[in-house]
């Protein structure tokens, strides 16, 4: 009996493109009239009440083709941070510094097991809850999203060596991220919005937030460090034990034995030079107001790098290249948080950070100009197929908008909630938001086109719009797993050669506990009295 054959990545999403133009073909055409509101600084279009009027829908046929085309258009930003990201990284593949660091790091951690305590815990479940904490802190304070695609580079490796698997490395800091996106502490891009679409305080029931994201962390990192156990006794059984050959064999190819410990004259030069212009910068700004929430600090942020530069440049030259090289990867890591935080980066800037990284490492470690730019074209075609998908599933979402079927979605939900209990209202509005995140992966532009509609329905359902915020949170957070529709999880399966069809097959147990988890969470927001509700 022949074995039946799992379909492509790209012929799973191309088939749910055809599914979404054949119901262009029955759901009738509908249009919310849309004003623009002023959310703290910035202008939002969001739906203007009551104001849902039917037209006529616009059957999608050939289109399904021509919307690849736009989907790579509408995905461009994103597509281009990943190319960019991978020649990046391949370049500083090519140095081995990532293979050192790795084998340093784990040299490290064995070093611990001699301690008592640290041993009966487990060195590797503290190493995985650590990093999946701090991943989390980032999504649920500022919404780290995209920026886990270039991590991945990382942690994929990493999880490799340490003798688990690719899912494993995805979990550390995309699954962490998505945990915090759902809990959204001070995300200025789902709860920020929400909440002054709402009318609230911005930020307001943050404790009731933090007991959520606190949970949601117990559950979430305890899931993952059991399937890491599992793992790690059988690698066969992880669903990628295949796939994760590439990453194997480029583990088992990096002999560490042979690698050349020194430091040429171009990484001394390249660290002078990098130093003269922090130093610049540090004339140009000398302070940098980081924003967390409603809070922010302003302090002398690029002078205090520039000296710290400075201190463990020529600590990490007197070792090696290699450590200069990933001295500079954690400068970019520390910069992509202050550019974040205290200057409004977004992927260009982040993909910018990224490929002067990657130039910079080829330069230390005395690559010629035609080497780098060789490295760099075999990273941009190692990493192509995940930009090519991140593209195709962008044509998902045009289909549907060019369809006229989105708001028609939207007010057919929001009306079967009419009739129901506060408890089954507001669980409603919960899967509401979940279904809507298929169609509408983004949790600024889904902000701003539902919850002007759902504020007011649970004004008359007599549910606090407090709950209702919690309900998008939720409903926005876990689904951004799995949705097909997000091109940032579509690029980071690509990056680590994680088919789709066996993430969605590990995942979703993981996500039916997860909005389980969700609803009984939001419970307390309509049956107790909480602060801020």
């Amino acid at each position: 009996m022949k074995k039946r054959q799992i379909p492509h990545t790209y012929v799973i999403v191309f088939a749910i493109i055809v599914v979404a133009a054949m119901l262009t073909w029955f759901i009738p055409g509908g249009q919310f009239q849309r004003i623009m509101v002023t959310v703290g600084e910035t202008q939002r279009e969001t739906i203007q009440s009551d104001s849902f009027t039917y037209t006529e829908n616009n059957p999608q046929t050939w289109e399904i083709f021509s919307a690849i085309f736009d989907g790579f258009v509408d995905k461009a930003d994103i597509i281009v941070f990943i190319l960019l990201i991978g020649g990046a990284f391949w370049i500083m593949n090519n140095s081995r510094a990532i293979d050192v660091g790795i084998f340093s790091f784990l040299k490290f951690t064995r070093r611990l097991e001699h301690n008592k305590l640290i041993k009966t815990v487990g060195v590797d479940n503290m190493v995985i809850t650590l990093i999946m904490l701090m991943f989390s802190a980032f999504g649920a304070i500022f919404g780290m999203s995209e920026e886990t695609i270039a991590f991945i580079i990382i942690f994929v490796p990493l999880a490799i060596t340490m003798g688990y698997d690719s899912i494993t490395g995805v979990s550390m800091c995309f699954v962490a991220a998505g945990l915090g996106f759902a809990g959204a502490l001070l995300n200025p891009f789902t709860i920020g919005i929400a909440q002054g679409l709402s009318d609230l305080p911005l930020f307001s029931g943050i404790e009731y937030r933090f007991f959520c994201w606190v949970v949601i962390n117990i559950v979430g990192i305890g899931w993952i460090l059991r399937y890491a156990r599992r793992i790690k006794k059988n690698p066969k059984s992880s669903l990628v034990y295949k796939d994760d050959a590439y990453w194997r064999e480029r583990e088992s190819g990096s002999d560490l034995e042979n690698i050349q410990y020194q430091t040429p004259k171009s990484a001394w030069i390249t660290f002078i030079f990098i130093l003269v212009v922090m130093t610049i910068y540090s004339f140009i700004m000398p302070y940098t107001t980081l924003t967390v929430g409603k809070s922010s600090t302003t302090l002398p942020v690029i002078p205090f790098l520039t000296v710290l530069f400075l201190i463990t440049g020529i600590a990490s030259l007197r070792k090696s290249a290699h450590f200069f090289v990933l001295n500079l990867l954690m400068f970019t890591i520390i910069y992509l948080i202050v550019g974040v935080m205290g200057y409004g980066w977004y992927v260009m800037e982040i993909a910018t950070l990224f490929f002067a990284m990657g130039i910079a490492a080829g330069v230390a470690m005395n690559n010629s100009a035609n080497k780098i730019t060789s490295l760099f074209l075999e990273g941009v075609r190692d990493i192509m197929s995940a930009a090519m998908v991140v593209g195709l599933a962008g044509g998902i979402i045009i289909i549907l908008q060019n369809g006229n079927i989105i708001d028609t979605l939207l007010y057919y939900i929001s009306e079967s909630m009419g009739e129901m209990g506060r408890v089954a209202s507001v669980g409603m509005m919960y899967v509401f938001q979940t279904i809507i995140n298929v169609v509408i992966p983004s949790g600024s532009a889904k902000a701003a086109l539902t919850m002007p509609i759902m504020s007011q329905f649970s004004d008359l359902i007599g549910v606090s719009r407090q709950a209702t915020v919690m309900a998008f949170q939720f409903g926005d957070g876990f689904t951004n797993m799995i949705t097909p529709t997000s091109g940032v999880l579509i690029g980071v399966l690509g990056v680590a050669k994680i088919p789709y069809d066996k993430w969605v097959r590990w995942v979703t147990p993981f996500m039916i506990v997860l909005i389980i988890l969700g609803f009984l969470l939001l419970i307390p927001t309509v049956t107790m009295d909480l602060t801020g509700f």
